[in-house]
């Protein structure tokens, strides 16, 4: 069952909150920059129309009577606005007249108006306002405005106020408008960042899942391709693949090798106990006086004597083996290879003479090998040969040097191997068909051509015969 991460604190869950925030942080910074922007910009527009309108007025030198007289209204009208447009005051614009106390005044023969009061009570400091070149916030009523001032010839002083509630509210709707905006990228983003992050997190819990079927024995499941693999999750597959591949290879070795083991353990116990039965059984004959006759107790000696000669043959092999499982540094010589098949056929010939021997290994062919090992390898090919075939088999011997190899072959043309048995003839204690021999021979030859660092491999057939081939690789012999 495939596991899904989630939650807050998982790597999706995590990138995808990174994600938010810094789209929510982007937004606000956006949203602040251009609101500052855009009310700079709008209240610039209104500071001008202030400052051309108070420089108009202050330039004009005119004095409170003739501004508050109906002939000069029009002229008044015309310098603070010279475009000749009808500019009356509006709701959103004040103007009014106040003494140097901050007193509003009567202008045009009305009297001041609630809200041109609430303008002169907003300014504290005319003189201060006057000289200041840059308008102030106010607020009046409730109401913020931009003011400016400036001073008539005769003293008092000219108000003028427009209002910037239009530009707030202006301002606040399209913070809403960001904000809902911004809202509305946030949740598509957080919905595009799962579906990314999953389809693209899809590899890893693909390596989780496979993880979980392994650690729950199942050593064959490797991760599979992604259809769209991302360079480093692709990397990571492949050095997960070839690690569970290694594992599951160490795994398997040590299975055979453990079952391998408790195979030669129980081989072993079984050779040792056949020659030890026979012993014990021959001594309790004697012990209870049942071998009365000399002849009796010369063949009950003789074969104690040959079952512990087997024993000890059997308990050298051993040693042998675990000599070569040990991997034993081999003593390196000059070696005429040649001159040790012809020894081993001269062997043969000897031990039965009724039995072709054909040797092919004329001159000399040095090699620079362990010379105690390869007659060990010929001494057993060839005892393996006079023990599962009958005595007047030929057998052939024979070595040659071609294609950078040295190769040694032990033929003859005895009953041959079934298939079955040809792949476990070297194997420990294998015996086919239960035959004669402790079944340790063959396994001692591929020890040492393997600590030689060649290979041996066997040719054969039911009725064909028997043939086994070393391969040693060609090394410069010593003093050459």
């Amino acid at each position: 069952m495939r596991r899904r991460c989630g939650g807050i604190h998982s790597l999706r869950g995590k990138l995808t909150l990174t994600n938010v925030a810094l789209l929510a942080l982007g937004i606000v910074v956006a949203t602040a920059v251009s609101l500052m922007g855009m009310r700079h910009y709008l209240l610039g527009q209104v500071d001008a129309e202030l400052t051309k309108m108070r420089d108009s007025l202050g330039s004009s030198g005119l004095t409170l009577r003739q501004v508050d007289s109906l002939s000069v209204l029009g002229v008044v009208r015309d310098r603070i606005a010279p475009t000749g447009r009808d500019d009356r005051p509006t709701p959103d614009s004040i103007f009014t007249a106040v003494d140097g106390r901050g007193t509003a005044l009567t202008l045009f023969g009305i009297k001041p108006t609630e809200a041109q009061r609430g303008l002169a009570d907003a300014v504290d400091d005319p003189r201060a306002l006057a000289a200041d070149p840059d308008p102030h916030d106010v607020s009046v009523h409730g109401t913020a405005y931009r003011v400016t001032a400036t001073r008539l010839a005769d003293g008092p002083y000219i108000l003028l106020a427009t209002s910037t509630e239009g530009l707030h509210r202006g301002m606040a709707k399209a913070v809403g408008l960001d904000l809902a905006v911004g809202t509305l990228l946030l949740a598509l983003l957080a919905c595009l960042t799962m579906f990314s992050v999953r389809r693209r997190m899809r590899p890893l819990e693909d390596m989780v899942e496979t993880s979980s079927a392994i650690a729950e024995g199942d050593l064959t499941r490797r991760v599979p391709s992604s259809r769209e693999p991302t360079q480093e999750v692709e990397q990571l597959r492949l050095a997960l693949n070839s690690m569970l591949q290694q594992v599951e290879s160490a795994y398997r070795t040590r299975e055979r090798s453990a079952a391998q083991l408790r195979r030669f353990v129980a081989d072993a116990s079984h050779e040792l106990r056949t020659p030890l039965a026979a012993i014990r059984g021959y001594l309790q004959l004697y012990d209870k006086g049942m071998l009365v006759e000399a002849a009796e107790r010369k063949r009950a000696w003789d074969r104690v004597n040959a079952e512990a000669d087997r024993m000890g043959r059997l308990v050298d092999e051993l040693l042998t083996l675990a000599r070569l499982d040990q991997r034993p540094e081999l003593r390196f010589r000059s070696v005429d290879l040649s001159r040790l098949v012809r020894d081993a056929a001269e062997d043969l010939r000897a031990q039965q003479p009724e039995r072709p021997v054909t040797v092919a290994a004329d001159g000399a062919l040095l090699v620079s090998a362990d010379e105690s090992g390869l007659r060990q390898v010929l001494g057993n090919l060839v005892a393996n040969v006079r023990t599962h075939t009958p005595a007047d088999v030929p057998v052939r011997l024979g070595v040659e040097r071609a294609d950078g190899v040295v190769r040694l072959c032990v033929a003859d043309e005895g009953p041959g191997l079934a298939e079955e048995d040809a792949v476990r003839v070297f194997d420990r204690f294998f015996r086919a068909g239960g035959g004669a021999g402790s079944g340790l021979g063959l396994a001692i030859v591929k020890g040492v051509v393997r600590a030689h660092g060649g290979e041996v491999a066997v040719c054969t057939a039911p009725g064909e015969g028997l043939a086994v081939t070393v391969t040693l690789p060609v090394r410069v012999p010593v003093g050459s």
